[in-house]
């Protein structure tokens, strides 16, 4: 699936409308450049999911919990040398646990991550940073609208 937006807050309504359908267990592997969205989206998604707290990313933490209908963890490893450091940080019980998984610079780790997992493309626009193309791959739920 392919969408468009053209500004942030379109970027979070798309991000509701995703994580209305989650579930427990859910991972999405969030890639694009720096400033491509990853953390605006995973705004909308802490929204449906009942979180009220400010979503930020956490490049220097690595991992944000934050708790609403059910735990989403916010996971950034652009810092990580790579899978083995991915997996030297004990994420398998967030991974396979009673949460979301949301991980950006995902494109890092893809080997430590199961098959299921959702697979979300930002792409700004070179003309309009605001607009973004956004590609969801491996979505097991129904049409988004």
């Amino acid at each position: 699936m392919i969408f468009k937006t053209s500004s942030a807050e379109e970027t979070i309504a798309l991000g509701q409308k995703i994580g209305a359908f989650l579930s427990k267990g859910d991972i999405i592997a969030l890639q694009g450049t720096l400033a491509a969205g990853k953390t605006t989206i995973t705004k909308g998604i802490a929204r449906a999911l009942g979180i009220d707290e400010d979503i930020t990313s956490p490049t220097f933490c690595l991992i944000s919990e934050y708790y609403g209908k059910m735990p989403l963890y916010h996971m950034d490893v652009y810092r990580l040398e790579g899978a083995d450091d991915f997996a030297n940080l004990g994420t398998e019980d967030m991974l396979y646990g009673d949460g979301v998984s949301l991980i950006e610079w995902s494109e890092k780790i893809m080997s430590e991550l199961p098959k299921k997992t959702i697979i979300i493309k930002l792409e700004p626009d070179t003309d309009n940073p605001l607009c973004r193309t956004i590609t969801i791959d491996n979505w097991p739920y129904g049409d988004i609208q």
